[in-house]
């Protein structure tokens, strides 16, 4: 069956006849009009009415006040690393957060909150997230992997439905934020959690990217799904926005590899003092066509700030602890984080506010 434009009884396949009246319409399949029709097999014997499960999850999200979608064109940008340390930072506010990871083939959350090995349980009230701290509770299909090797390999439809499950079976509680990793990209994870979440009200996605023009490309594909679908875009972050590492923190090696660290720094100390405390930066992508800032401006999205690349920070992410814990080990990339996270809080506050 191919997709289609919309009636009042649902989807209008493109190869309908004239007077469709709708995939979903208690007619389909049946009317004069579906007479001759190549779907009208199908329409005939498809359930019809509203999905019942959505009503579940809107019973289940009734208590979640805020949920945010973390997006990326492609993989590798640092978007998961982005959605664990704005759950640390929401929990460390006082908030109360859960992290959903959809990224069912991926699933990188667990080790990003040092979660991993952690098994669900399930209770009389529905699974429950595991908790790092009270008040962030986590869900991945990376708990239900007999092995963190485990490929998973399913379709779709499998993939919706365990979605599905994690937004009706999941004991939320009441949520202050529920944070949502999608997988990169605009598959089917993407399509399904738009549709099992935009009644019960999504505030909008982050999307995520690095400064070069081979990501943003993607990107510009992210953020016109998200106006195709309805979905606002309430901000975009560049990760990896240049590295910044302290001079003490430098390795130095010869012409041939060999390792001349502590010759360089002993010769420094002596020489230099002055530049041990200095921050060390390099542009490491080439963000020569303006990066994202310049393709915000060009699509009307807002613009939410620059995240380093910070060794410290991707320790952090390996040990699956928080960057905001030690902020002076993690200075480049924490107050770049904070700033982000201010404009993000500022963002919703004037939203509830106008409301």
């Amino acid at each position: 069956m191919e997709n289609g434009r919309h009636g009042d009884g649902g989807e209008i396949p493109e190869n309908a006849n004239e007077h469709c009246p709708g995939t979903e319409s208690e007619s389909a399949g049946k009317s004069d009009a579906c007479k001759g029709c190549p779907n009208q097999e199908v329409c005939a014997s498809a359930p019809k009415g509203p999905d019942p499960d959505l009503v579940a999850i809107a019973e289940r999200m009734a208590t979640v006040k805020h949920k945010i979608l973390i997006l990326s064109g492609k993989g590798g940008v640092g978007k998961s690393t982005f959605s664990a340390q704005l759950s640390f930072a929401l929990a460390g506010l006082d908030h109360q957060v859960g992290l959903l990871d959809i990224d069912i083939c991926g699933p990188s959350i667990p080790k990003m909150l040092g979660l991993e090995g952690q098994d669900i349980h399930q209770s009389n009230v529905g699974w429950s997230p595991i908790y790092v701290e009270s008040n962030l509770g986590v869900m991945s299909i990376g708990f239900m992997l007999p092995h963190p090797d485990e490929a998973v390999i399913w379709r779709g439809p499998r993939k919706n439905g365990l979605i599905k499950k994690f937004l009706k079976d999941v004991d939320w509680g009441e949520l202050d934020y529920l944070i949502v990793d999608a997988p990169p990209g605009t598959s089917d994870e993407h399509i399904s959690i738009v549709q099992f979440l935009q009644a019960t009200g999504i505030d909008g996605a982050i999307v995520v990217t690095t400064p070069q023009e081979v990501s943003l490309v993607d990107v510009r594909k992210e953020i016109n799904f998200c106006k195709k679908v309805g979905i606002r875009v309430l901000g975009v972050v560049e990760n990896m926005s240049g590295l910044r590492q302290p001079f003490m923190d430098l390795k130095f090696v010869t012409s041939t590899e060999g390792d001349a660290t502590e010759w360089a720094m002993k010769y420094i100390k002596e020489k230099a003092p002055e530049l041990l405390s200095l921050v060390a930066c390099s542009e490491v992508f080439d963000s020569s066509k303006g990066g994202a800032t310049r393709m915000c401006l060009d699509m009307g999205v807002p613009f939410l700030g620059k995240v380093p690349l910070d060794p410290q920070l991707c320790r952090a992410s390996e040990e699956g602890s928080s960057c905001f814990s030690d902020e002076q080990k993690c200075r480049a990339s924490a107050s770049a984080l904070r700033r982000i996270i201010e404009k993000l809080l500022s963002i919703i506050r004037n939203d509830s506010a106008s409301v």
